[in-house]
């Protein structure tokens, strides 16, 4: 079963998932309880490219990261930092018109450490950039002292 995951940040701003910021991307995140990962899909905008008609690495981090903070919420109910993300550029990832698709799955948590793997997907299901993660999971005081 699939769900939409709500949005635990009240002002709306983040670049990535908030619907308030206008030049954001207003991403939308979902539970798939049968494969047990956070998952989202995005159609990239041309203004992303970088060189020929590939998206921009920076963009696809951004996406990974950004998939992993979610996936590190839906799994502990609390807000959790990166500590460590690594990247790896398989495949290039093109800007054509069609939907990319990103995962994360948790890999193992340890304290406060929670571990994960994310893949970015093309429209053929090709994975073309994946990450390793660990981030660190903050208390709501700390959480709190850090937005302000």
């Amino acid at each position: 079963m699939k769900k939409e995951l709500q949005n635990p940040f009240p002002d709306g701003n983040c670049f990535f998932c908030g619907s308030n910021n206008k030049s954001g991307l207003k991403l939308k995140f979902y539970w798939d309880e049968e494969k047990k990962e956070v998952y989202t899909e995005y159609l990239p905008a041309r203004h992303f490219i970088g060189q020929g008609s590939i998206l921009h690495g920076a963009i696809q981090m951004g996406l990974l990261d950004e998939i992993m903070g979610w996936a590190s919420y839906a799994f502990t109910g609390k807000m959790a930092v990166t500590s460590d993300i690594n990247i790896k550029f398989l495949k290039p990832t093109y800007i054509n018109g069609e939907k990319i698709s990103v995962t994360c799955r948790v890999t193992s948590k340890e304290g406060q450490k929670i571990k994960m793997h994310a893949k970015l997907f093309n429209i053929k299901g090709t994975v073309c950039t994946e990450a390793e993660g660990i981030y660190h999971i903050l208390s709501s005081e700390k959480y709190r002292g850090i937005i302000q």
